[in-house]
C-alpha cells in the first residue's frame, strides 16, 4: 500500500507536465493525496481493539497474554477440559474403604496414610484427611524412600516392606500378585458408581481398595450450555481417571465425549489430534495438563488453583479459579474480532474515498478533517470493548 501511494504521489507531482496547470497546483494536489492516503486509522484499528479487549478481559477476571491469543480464542471450535480441578472442585474426598480378607480398616489406613503423607497429589491429601476423619485414633507409621509413579500412583517403604498405592493398571504393568476376586468385585462396583479407585499392596499382600469422589463444579453444566450458545461445536474431557469415572462426570456436566485412563503424554497426543482440523482450546490446571495445552491452538489455565507450570504454559488464565469466566472470554474474543473488522473496513473505506476525492480537487483542510476524524472514530469504536457484557 505504502509504495503504491508514494509512486502515485510522485506521478501527481509531475501532473503539470501533462495538463495545463502550474507546478504549485500539482504539488498541492500531491500533498493532499499523501495526507489523505496516510494509513493512521488503518494502523491503529487493530492495536486499539486488542488493547481494549485485553483490558476488559483483565477487569473481568481473565488474564490474556497478548493480542494473538485474544483473537485466536474467538475462532475456537472445540474445547477440551481436564477433569480434576477444572470441571470438578479439585477437592476429592474418601468415600469407600474395602479391606482385604483378614485386614482391619485401621491396618489398611495406617499403612496407606504413611505412604500418602509423602505425596503432594490432591488424592493423597484426600486419603489422609478422610482416614483421620474415619479413625480418630489412627496409629501413625513412618514411611521413607517414596517414589512417585507418574499418572499411576506412589510407593514407599513402611516397616521394612514396600507399599504401593495406585491404580489397577499399575499392578498389571509391574507383574504384581493377582488381585483377589473380592477386591476385583469391589473395584468394578466402585468404578460403576463413578469413584476414583486406589489399590493398596504391601509386599505381596493386598490390603484393600479405596474409593474417592470429586464433586463436579456447580457452575460446570451452566458453563457448557453457555459455550454451546456461543457456537462451540464440540466439547470433550481428557482425564487420567478411569473411563467409567470420566463418562460419569462428562454426562453430569453435559459434555459430548470423555477420554479416560490418559497419561500426560496421552493427553498431549489427544490434544494434537483434535487440533489437526479445527481450532482447539485446552483448559486445565495441573502439571499433567501443560503438554496438552502446548499442543492445543490456545491453552487456558485455571488461575488460582493452577500449578506454576500450567500458568506459564497457558495463553489465557482464568483468575479466581472461576470457570464462569470461560464463556465471557470466548464472547469477548469474538466481539474483539468483530470490532477489528469494523475498524479495518472503516479505515480502508475512508482511504478509498479520500484518495480519489483529493485527486479530483478536494482541498487539504477537509481531507485532514475527514482523515483524522476517521482515526478518532476507530479508537472510539475500539473503546466500546471496555463496556462489553456477555449476552444472556
Amino acid at each position: 500500500f505504502v509504495p503504491a501511494v508514494l509512486v502515485l504521489v510522485v506521478l501527481l507531482l509531475f501532473a503539470w507536465t501533462a495538463i495545463d496547470e502550474p507546478f504549485s497546483k500539482s504539488f498541492y494536489r500531491a500533498m493532499a493525496v499523501l495526507v489523505a492516503a496516510s494509513p493512521c486509522a488503518l494502523a491503529i484499528s487493530t492495536p486499539s481493539a486488542v488493547l481494549s479487549g485485553v483490558a476488559r478481559a483483565a477487569r473481568g477476571g481473565v488474564l490474556v497474554k497478548g493480542g494473538a491469543p485474544l483473537e485466536i480464542l474467538g475462532k475456537v471450535q472445540v474445547i477440551a477440559f481436564d477433569k480434576t480441578g477444572t470441571l470438578t472442585e479439585g477437592k476429592p474426598r474418601l468415600t469407600d474403604v474395602v479391606c482385604a480378607e483378614g485386614i482391619t480398616e485401621a491396618q489398611l489406613m495406617s499403612v496407606t496414610v504413611a505412604v500418602e503423607l509423602l505425596s503432594d497429589h490432591p488424592l493423597a491429601a484426600a486419603v489422609v484427611t478422610g482416614a483421620r476423619a474415619r479413625l480418630q485414633n489412627l496409629p501413625v507409621m513412618e514411611a521413607h524412600d517414596a517414589q512417585s509413579i507418574t499418572g499411576r500412583g506412589v510407593k514407599a517403604t513402611v516397616d521394612g516392606q514396600v507399599v504401593t498405592v495406585g491404580k489397577e493398571i499399575l499392578f498389571a504393568e509391574t507383574n504384581s500378585p493377582t488381585i483377589p476376586a473380592l477386591l476385583l468385585d469391589s473395584l468394578k462396583t466402585l468404578k460403576a458408581s463413578g469413584r476414583t479407585t486406589m489399590i493398596v499392596l504391601r509386599g505381596n499382600q493386598y490390603l484393600g481398595v479405596l474409593g474417592l469422589m470429586d464433586t463436579p463444579r456447580g457452575s460446570a453444566r451452566n458453563v457448557i450450555s453457555r459455550l454451546r450458545k456461543l457456537g462451540i461445536q464440540g466439547m470433550t474431557m481428557l482425564s487420567g481417571d478411569n473411563q467409567q469415572v470420566a463418562n460419569s462426570v462428562a454426562q453430569e456436566v453435559g459434555l459430548d465425549e470423555a477420554m479416560g485412563d490418559l497419561m500426560p503424554d496421552d493427553k498431549a497426543t489427544a490434544s494434537r489430534k483434535l487440533s489437526e482440523n479445527v481450532s482447539v482450546a485446552m483448559v486445565g490446571d495441573g502439571v499433567n495438563d501443560a503438554p496438552a495445552m502446548v499442543n492445543a491452538t490456545v491453552g487456558i489455565a485455571m488461575g488460582a488453583a493452577g500449578s506454576d507450570v500450567a500458568l506459564e504454559t497457558a495463553d489465557v488464565a482464568l483468575m479466581a479459579d472461576d470457570l464462569n469466566h470461560l464463556p465471557f472470554a470466548v464472547g469477548l474474543s469474538r466481539q474483539t474480532s468483530q470490532i477489528i473488522r469494523q475498524n479495518l473496513w472503516l479505515s480502508l473505506g475512508m482511504v478509498a474515498f479520500l484518495v480519489p476525492a483529493t485527486i479530483l480537487g478536494l482541498r487539504l483542510g477537509p481531507a485532514v478533517l475527514l482523515h483524522e476524524g476517521s482515526t478518532l472514530l476507530v479508537v472510539l469504536n475500539a473503546l466500546r470493548l471496555l463496556e462489553y457484557r456477555e449476552r444472556d
